[in-house]
């Protein structure tokens, strides 16, 4: 069981590691509990807190109070998610756990371009089942499996044990990052009111959101629960999962546009913030270098999230929470517990929210410092270092019974009547609420007003 006196020593070393100082004081009730070894309700109360924490320095707010079960409770939001009454459908056929020659690997098709490249990879025809692929995966060793849908420009992890992880390069490159890093932009020099950048951040910044699945569509869910403007850019004929939408498009306006279209330049220009879930050197191969960035707006605060970060040799790599847990030795670890028959994962999907509310709280930093001094940042956060901080944590009793935490609420909407986890915690009295109900992807023009 996670209560106040267990949550908060997590809290405190996470928001040191943030700042470099003391947090400011929090109040935290309640209890929680998940099943399971790892010490997600914990990693929860600190992600959640500390972006609370963030979002009272940055708005002056001077008193938060947080709940564990509800910090609980927002780690399971697509879990909880109804529309309509019927819970949505997140995985592709294909997706999942296959058995190869010498142990597991886990495959992730849930977007058609990753779809169709593993199915190359595999030497398999597009309309193959899963049954047909289960076939093919079992004639190959996991780990070549992984390498031929990683090469083919898909995405796969092989199932690993925690020793190998740490054995791996890839691992100590991730554990030299700090949980979250927020470092001075690329050539910035300090901005005055009225200049390219300042759109009015002390009332409310803009939000320029390009991420996609659950992390970074996280993150900028939270800033538009805490008063940032919101504009989610997607590509013309992306189609993220259906499903995510309705929860991770809360609050915001939801457009398309190529980032190679020249209105993307007074987009990026009139910005405060912009959050990026594309794999490292994505963006810079649409245009927009870090030098360019800077050169357009020398305030900006730029948010990256990743899989395995940018350096290593799998600096670029796509990848997921799920495969994360696959190759760092979570799944592993949890499969064995249960008797060997296969991979386990975490009880949510705890990398890919930690991630979320860690990013937001980053950005919320860069922002007051900002305020401060001027300077754009940038701020990145890695999934595989979550998921090393959330292994270190250590491992609880897991409870005899789950205590099912967080509220919900139904709120209308264009993509229907949406059930969902209700916002976690309360500054200065009066409890944090959603930006707004959710928008259908391009649903909007791709401008701030």
């Amino acid at each position: 069981m996670t209560d106040a006196e267990s949550a908060w020593p997590v809290l405190d070393a996470a928001w040191r590691d943030l700042t470099g100082g003391e947090p400011p004081s929090i109040e935290l009730t309640g209890a929680a509990a998940l099943p399971g070894a790892f010490r997600v309700a914990e990693a929860a109360v600190a992600a959640v807190g500390c972006a609370l924490l963030a979002a009272a320095r940055w708005r002056g707010a001077r008193a938060v109070a947080l709940g564990v079960a509800d910090a609980t409770g927002a780690f399971l939001a697509e879990r909880r998610l109804l529309v309509d009454g019927v819970a949505p459908t997140f995985w592709d056929p294909l997706a999942g756990d296959h058995l190869a020659t010498d142990g597991w690997v886990r495959l992730h098709t849930n977007y058609a371009a990753h779809r169709a490249a593993t199915l190359r990879a595999l030497h398999l025809p597009p309309d193959a089942d899963r049954a047909v692929v289960a076939d093919a995966v079992a004639e190959r060793s996991a780990t070549d499996v992984e390498e031929s849908v990683v090469s083919a420009g898909a995405a796969a992890a092989a199932l690993r044990t925690r020793q190998e992880w740490r054995a791996h390069p890839q691992s100590a490159a991730v554990a030299e990052r700090p949980l979250v890093e927020v470092t001075l932009g690329e050539q910035t020099p300090p901005f005055g009111a009225g200049e390219s950048g300042v759109s009015g951040a002390e009332e409310r910044p803009r939000v320029l959101d390009l991420t996609r699945v659950i992390a970074g569509p996280t993150a900028t869910k939270i800033l538009a629960a805490v008063g940032a403007d919101v504009l989610r850019l997607d590509a013309p004929g992306f189609e993220e999962v259906p499903a995510l939408v309705a929860d991770t498009s809360a609050g915001k306006r939801c457009a398309r546009l190529d980032l190679r279209d020249r209105r993307a330049e007074s987009l990026v220009a009139a910005a405060d913030v912009l959050v990026c879930g594309l794999r490292p050197g994505a963006l810079a191969q649409l245009g927009w270098t870090p030098e360019r960035l800077a050169q357009v707006n020398p305030g900006l605060v730029v948010a990256e999230l990743s899989a395995y970060g940018d350096t290593g040799p799998w600096a670029g790599r796509r990848g997921f929470d799920s495969l994360v847990q696959t190759v760092n030795g979570m799944a592993e670890e949890g499969m064995q517990r249960a008797g060997g028959q296969a991979p386990v994962p975490l009880p949510a999907q705890a990398l890919d929210h930690a991630s979320g509310w860690l990013l937001a709280a980053g950005v919320l930093h860069a922002l007051s410092l900002r305020r401060s001094d001027g300077h754009g940042r940038r701020v990145a956060v890695v999934l595989a270092r979550v998921g090393q901080w959330l292994d270190d944590l250590g491992r609880q009793v897991e409870p005899a019974s789950p205590v099912v935490p967080g509220e919900v609420e139904v709120i209308a909407s264009p993509l229907g009547n949406v059930t969902r986890v209700v916002p976690p915690g309360v500054l200065d009295g009066r409890p944090l609420q959603w930006g707004g109900p959710p928008s259908a992807l391009g649903s909007a023009e791709p401008a701030f007003p």
